[in-house]
């Protein structure tokens, strides 16, 4: 699927709620979902600057697909790195670079975050789309 599809699958799945409680319980489910991050990569060089809660983020490359796995110790934020690597984990570092996130504002998720966390999920796309270009470089 292409980054835009699943991003208009993401839009689908939240437009069935009206109440942003809903919504909030589906990001929990979403990051209770999320495979727990391996201990070697919690480190300081994973850990995203500027989140109020503590957001790990690795990514392998390899074939040309970047693969990232990520974690967080509060559940909604880890509802969104959920999200995050589901839209941009298996793509090369050009479709990751080209592509537009839409789906923030279209589920109305930029306006129900906190000012903090609206800088940490900004933090986390600049990290993942960082990943994308550093890999890209490598060819």
């Amino acid at each position: 699927m292409t980054i835009n599809e699943l991003q208009d699958n993401i839009i689908e799945e939240f437009s069935v709620f009206d109440d942003w409680m809903d919504k909030y319980a589906l990001l929990i489910d979403l990051g209770n979902s999320l495979p727990e991050l391996d201990e070697k990569f919690k480190t300081e060089n994973n850990l995203i600057e500027g989140c109020q809660s503590r957001v790990w983020l690795h990514a392998d490359y390899a074939n040309g697909i970047i693969t990232f796995q990520g974690e967080s110790d509060a559940v909604i934020v880890k509802g969104i790195v959920s999200l995050l690597i589901g839209i941009y984990s298996g793509h090369t570092p050009k479709e990751i670079l080209d592509s537009e996130l839409y789906f923030i504002e279209k589920i109305g998720l930029k306006e129900h975050l906190s000012p903090t966390r609206s800088n940490g999920l900004v933090a986390m796309v600049k990290q993942m789309r960082m990943y994308a270009l550093a890999f890209q470089a490598k060819g």
